[in-house]
């Protein structure tokens, strides 16, 4: 893989070496330099567990991992033990290709830190998409990576200003706006991070929003670190190279079958191919993070997830932002007597359980991502071909935060019963 006949028949002569039984010494010495990557562990394979690549053992230069790979693959070792190297040799060429600087990549440094990241990472994305038709988990990753992205930055900055009480005092007047039109019950039936918005958002310290942030910035990190590396592997050196992932045990032939889909030419396989990925990084990558993020000091947690899809503003023609998806509809008894629904465009779901997450990604973001590549390529093209910075910058939602709740309130409304379910 990029290691050249000379490296490989310098390998033959060392073997040849070996077998006479001369220089036993360099022998040694390089046996352990092999020897010393074997069985690894990905400790860093969560990048909530340290900055960096996926050992603090290895090494950042792609030569020498890729001198090391084919070593051990010359030696017939099996690729389950030298997973670790696999790994860090993909990832460090992809982020030296994308343009980041992988050992000093330390999410839990906060939004100014990791802004370049941020950018480069989703510019590489769309820039995988726009060379290649077939990847569109990258190409929807970058159009929605300005929708987060526009979205962490506004938490950096509201970490400054949340000792204002306008988003607490906000979703106290939905509340309140529920209660006066269906009563306490319905008001005890909306969404429980609305509800814990209005009790804790007061309470909420800019220690807290740090903390968020960084989980958010873990995931970020997390998927590109675990689907980037295949998909660089994939245009690379082709679908043999993804083959190694699994004959590694990085993945399973559930992610393999989704690469042989993505490869082979129909619109229909690539699509499910591509959605197999997507489910990978929302359940897999990503899952456990957005559970240990929203369960946060309780209230804080739940508060601030359910915020993340209120204020969402979808990137991708066509798809309706988290609010108007399964929006909040409470029945209650009106006062004569009749079934009665309340009716708030607000979000029923949180954007962190995964359940939630992947009906919506299945029935919006997924579907009319698909449509743009098929049918409105031109536009999509234009769209990633903006400069990344732009892309980020027009997707500022929290900030309006204030000013949508109380807009949510004055919006409520009241109706028969079944009117309008989904």
């Amino acid at each position: 893989m990029r290691i050249g006949a000379f490296v490989r028949g310098a390998g033959l002569a060392l073997a040849t070496v070996i077998a006479l039984g001369v220089g036993t010494a360099g022998t040694a010495v390089a046996a352990d330099g092999l020897d010393r990557y074997l069985d690894l562990p990905l400790v860093n394979r969560d990048a909530a567990q340290g900055p960096g690549g996926v050992n603090p053992e290895l090494p950042y230069d792609e030569a020498e991992l890729g001198r090391l790979l084919d070593e051990a693959r010359g030696r017939g070792v099996p690729p389950t033990r030298y997973a670790a190297l696999l790994y860090q040799y993909w990832l460090v060429d992809v982020t030296t290709r994308a343009g980041i600087d992988l050992a000093a990549w330390n999410p839990r440094t906060g939004v100014p830190a990791n802004r370049e990241n941020l950018i480069r990472s989703y510019r590489y994305y769309e820039d995988l998409q726009l060379g290649h038709r077939e990847l569109q988990w990258a190409g929807m990753g970058g159009q929605v990576g300005a929708d987060f992205g526009g979205g962490m930055v506004d938490f950096d900055l509201m970490s400054d200003i949340y000792d204002l009480p306008g988003i607490a005092d906000a979703a106290r007047t939905v509340v309140g706006a529920v209660e006066q039109a269906a009563g306490p019950r319905a008001a005890a039936l909306l969404p429980e991070g609305l509800r814990a918005l209005a009790r804790a958002g007061t309470r909420i310290t800019p220690e807290d929003l740090n903390w968020i942030l960084g989980m958010i910035l873990v995931m970020q990190k997390n998927i590109f670190s675990d689907l980037m590396p295949m998909h660089d592997a994939y245009v690379t050196a082709g679908l043999s190279a993804v083959a190694e992932f699994e004959a590694a045990g990085l993945f399973g032939e559930d992610i393999m079958g989704a690469w042989r889909d993505i490869a082979s030419g129909d619109d229909n396989r690539i699509a499910a191919g591509n959605g197999a990925l997507l489910r990978r990084e929302q359940q897999w990558a990503v899952g456990p993070q957005w559970d240990l993020t929203r369960a946060y000091k309780g209230d804080v947690g739940e508060a601030i997830t359910y915020l993340s899809g209120a204020a969402g503003s979808p990137s991708v023609a066509g798809v309706v932002p988290p609010r108007e998806f399964r929006p909040v509809r409470i029945p209650f008894t009106g006062n004569d007597g009749k079934p009665m629904q309340l009716v708030l465009p607000l979000p029923s779901w949180n954007w962190s359980v995964f359940d939630d997450r992947w009906d919506y990604i299945t029935g919006e973001l997924l579907p009319k991502y698909e449509f743009q590549v098929e049918n409105n390529w031109p536009a999509l093209e234009a769209t990633m071909r903006m400069p990344y910075e732009a892309q980020l910058e027009s997707h500022r939602p929290l900030l309006n935060l204030p000013q949508l709740l109380l807009s949510t309130a004055q919006q409520l409304r009241v109706e028969p019963a079944g009117q309008g379910d989904r």
